[in-house]
C-alpha cells in the first residue's frame, strides 16, 4: 500500500476548492503546502492556521511547489499561467479538487454540469435529496468544498456542481449520476475559442462511467446529442425533452404534463403549470433534477411536493422588488449569451437591459432579435464596453455607456418608466468591476433597495 506520508501535494489556490483540499490532504497525511498569488481572506488564512496547514500569499515559490508530488489546482487558475506551466514542465500531476477528493468519496454523487442551468438544478437536486429524508451534501461550484465535506463529514449522497475547469482535473473519478444540461458557448477564452474542445470538458463528466451508472442529459441540445457518437456510452442513459417521450426512460412534456420515470419503471407526472419556477429553461431544470432524483430512490410523490415549492436560486432571473412601477430583476448569473437568450425570452414588460463585463468570446447575434423587439435601452457596464456597443448600437433604440454600477444606475434612473423592467443580465463575466457575479449581484440588489427605500421616504 502507498505512503501516502512521504507524498508532498501542494495546492494552487487559497479559496474555498483550494482550503478544502488542503484539509483533505493534512487529513489524509499528506505533506501539504498551500500557495496563493493573491491575497488570502481573512476568512481562509485564520482556517489554515488552524488547521496547522503551511502556505505563503503574494507570490508562488518556485522552490516549495516544484517538488510536489501532486499539485492540485484551484478552477479558477487557468492552464497557460506561469507556475503551472512550469509544474507541468516538470511533469508533476496536476488535478483538481473533485479528484482528490474522490479517491477518498465513500458516498454515491449526482454531479451536474453545463453551460446554463447547472446552479438551479444542482440547488433543485439537493432539495428534493434533502426533503425525501436522505443524508446528502451540496458541493462543488456551490455548497461548501466537496473536499472538505469528504475530509469531515460522512454522508451517503452528494450533489456536486462541476465547471468544465474542475471536469478538466478529473480524470479517475467516477460519477454515479451524470447530469449535462447543455453545452452553448462560454469561456471559449479559455478553450482556444474552439467550441469542441469546451463540448469535450463538458463530456469528461461521463468519463470512467460503466453500465451501473446513469447519464441524464437534453435531447433537445443539438451540440449535446453531436457529441454523443464521439463518446462511448456504456451507461445507462435518461433524455429529457419539452417535445418528445422515451419509453426506456427519461423525461418530457406531453398535453401540459412534465412526465418522469426511469428504467425500474419508478416515475411521476404532474402539470407543468403547478412548477413555482416558470419558463422553459426552468422545465427543463426540473426535468433534469427529478430524473437525478429518481435514480437516488427518491419516491415520485416527495419529488411533485419540492417541485412545487421550489422558489429559485439567488441571481438567477430572481425579482428584487418594485420601484416606482418599475421591476427590477437580478440575472447576475447569466454570464453568456445562453443565459442572457432564456432571460430576455421570459421578459414579457418593456426592457432596460444591464450588460458587461469581461467579454469570453461570447457572440452576440443568437439576441438580436429579442434586442430589436424587447429592449428599449441597453446600459452598458464595465471597463471596456466596446464589443456590446458595436455589436448592440444599431438595435436598441437608446444605448449607454457606463464604467460602474453607480453610472449605469444613474442611466437606469433616467430612463426607466412605470410599466418597465430592469434586468440586470450580463452575458459576460464579472472581474473588471466586482470579485465575482455573486458580489456584481448583491450590490445591484443594495442599490435597488436603496432606492426603493428612498423613495419610501419621499412618499
Amino acid at each position: 500500500m502507498e505512503n501516502r506520508e512521504k507524498k508532498r501535494l501542494v495546492v494552487l489556490g487559497g479559496g474555498e476548492s483550494g482550503f478544502g483540499s488542503a484539509v483533505l490532504a493534512k487529513v489524509k497525511g499528506y505533506d501539504v503546502f498551500l500557495s496563493d498569488f493573491g491575497t488570502l481572506s481573512d476568512k481562509y488564512r485564520r482556517l489554515l492556521e488552524e488547521w496547522e496547514i503551511p502556505y505563503e500569499e503574494g507570490r508562488h515559490t518556485p522552490e516549495l511547489i516544484l517538488g510536489a508530488t501532486e499539485v492540485v489546482k484551484s478552477p479558477g487558475i487557468p492552464d497557460k499561467a506561469a507556475i503551472v506551466q512550469a509544474v507541468r514542465e516538470r511533469g508533476i500531476p496536476v488535478i483538481s479538487e473533485i479528484e482528490l477528493a474522490g479517491r477518498y468519496n465513500r458516498a454515491k454523487t449526482v454531479c451536474i454540469t453545463g453551460s446554463n442551468g447547472k446552479t438551479t438544478t444542482t440547488t433543485l437536486t439537493y432539495e428534493i435529496l434533502r426533503q425525501a429524508g436522505l443524508k446528502v451534501g451540496l458541493a462543488g461550484n456551490i455548497g461548501r468544498s466537496f473536499a472538505f465535506q469528504v475530509a469531515t463529514e460522512d454522508y451517503d449522497w452528494y450533489v456536486i456542481e462541476l465547471s468544465s475547469f474542475q471536469l478538466d482535473g478529473m480524470f479517475d473519478f467516477r460519477v454515479d449520476v451524470a447530469v449535462l444540461m447543455n453545452i452553448t458557448p462560454d469561456h471559449l477564452d479559455r478553450y482556444n475559442y474552439r467550441m469542441q474542445n469546451y463540448a469535450d470538458s463538458k463530456f469528461r463528466i461521463i468519463r470512467n462511467q460503466g453500465p451501473e451508472q446513469r447519464f441524464i442529459y437534453c435531447a433537445d441540445d443539438p451540440v449535446t446529442c453531436e457529441n454523443l457518437s464521439r463518446h462511448e456510452l456504456p451507461m445507462q442513459r435518461l433524455p429529457f425533452s419539452a417535445r418528445e417521450g422515451f419509453p426506456d426512460g427519461g423525461a418530457c412534456l406531453e398535453a401540459g404534463l412534465l412526465k418522469a420515470r426511469i428504467g425500474d419503471g419508478r416515475g411521476f407526472e404532474m402539470p407543468v403549470d403547478d412548477l413555482k419556477i416558470k419558463g422553459i429553461h426552468n422545465t427543463y431544470n426540473a426535468m433534469a433534477a427529478a430524473l437525478a432524483a429518481l435514480c437516488a430512490g427518491v419516491d415520485g410523490a416527495c419529488i411533485v411536493d419540492t417541485l412545487r415549492t421550489f422558489s429559485g436560486v439567488e441571481h438567477r432571473l430572481e425579482a428584487v422588488r418594485e420601484v416606482n412601477g418599475v421591476l427590477y430583476v437580478n440575472d447576475s448569473k447569466a454570464t453568456n449569451v445562453d443565459s442572457v437568450w432564456y432571460a430576455l425570452e421570459s421578459m414579457t414588460r418593456p426592457v432596460v437591459w444591464i450588460a458587461g463585463g469581461t467579454d469570453k468570446g461570447n457572440d452576440y447575434e443568437p439576441l438580436y432579435d429579442f434586442a430589436r423587439k424587447k429592449v428599449k435601452v441597453l446600459v452598458c457596464m464595465g471597463l471596456d464596453n466596446r464589443k456590446l456597443t458595436d455589436a448592440f448600437g444599431d438595435k436598441v433604440p437608446v444605448l449607454y455607456d457606463t464604467a460602474s454600477l453607480d453610472e449605469a444606475m444613474e442611466a437606469v434612473e433616467r430612463t426607466a418608466e412605470p410599466g418597465d423592467v430592469v434586468l440586470l443580465s450580463p452575458a459576460c463575466a464579472s472581474f473588471d468591476l466586482f470579485r465575482n457575479y455573486e458580489d456584481r449581484g448583491r450590490r445591484f440588489k443594495e442599490k435597488v433597495n436603496a432606492l426603493g427605500e428612498k423613495t419610501e421616504e419621499g412618499e
